[in-house]
């Protein structure tokens, strides 16, 4: 993925594998170049994927946009939202209750580190007991354990973090809009 930021380069999961087909389809069809990253908040998350913010003005409310499709959810215990995690949005439980995801819009985890003592809390929402192995990520890499289990993770940054904690460190409006957009220029896909 190049951005106005950097490069980031990322690996789809398949066990994933209706948002890994969709998200390869759009690619395919360009349908990411020249977005924005919308939405950042720090020690969070990156936010990008609405077709409503290609050419948007600063004023024009974003978040809302889609390709007119949703996606079922694909909630696999084994991916977290440890660092670096990518991972489809959704509307809320309220009006979305299967959980499904946006047919476009994504976001990248930085989130916070979380000391071990924090994770039984997230256990119980979550409902299953996190791996060693996981309570190590959250420990030393950071992430937002509290989105485990709501929100299709299908992917992962291999390369490219500073680049994702550089935009969610850049000042944002009321919004949460970098005051300076950061656009995906392209996204190519290797093997």
């Amino acid at each position: 993925m190049e951005t106005s930021a950097g490069e980031i380069i990322i690996k789809l999961y398949d066990d994933t594998p209706l948002h890994k087909a969709n998200f390869l389809k759009l690619i395919k069809e360009d349908f990411y170049d020249s977005l924005l990253f919308h939405r950042v908040i720090k020690d969070f998350m990156m936010q990008g994927g609405d077709p409503n913010s290609k050419n948007s003005s600063r004023y024009k409310k974003l978040g809302t946009g889609g390709p007119g499709y949703s996606i079922d959810a694909e909630l696999a215990p084994q991916h977290i939202h440890k660092r670096g995690a990518l991972a489809a949005a959704r509307n809320p439980d309220n009006i979305n209750p299967e959980k499904k995801s946006n047919g476009s819009q994504f976001y990248i985890v930085t989130g916070r580190k979380y000391p071990r003592k924090y994770m039984p809390r997230f256990e119980e929402s979550r409902g299953k007991k996190y791996s060693e192995k996981e309570i190590i990520a959250y420990e030393t890499l950071g992430g937002a354990p509290h989105l485990d289990g709501l929100y299709t993770v299908f992917g992962e940054v291999m390369r490219g973090l500073d680049v994702v904690a550089a935009v969610c460190n850049a000042p944002v409006n009321g919004a949460n809009r970098p005051l300076k957009d950061v656009y995906i220029l392209n996204i190519k896909v290797t093997q």
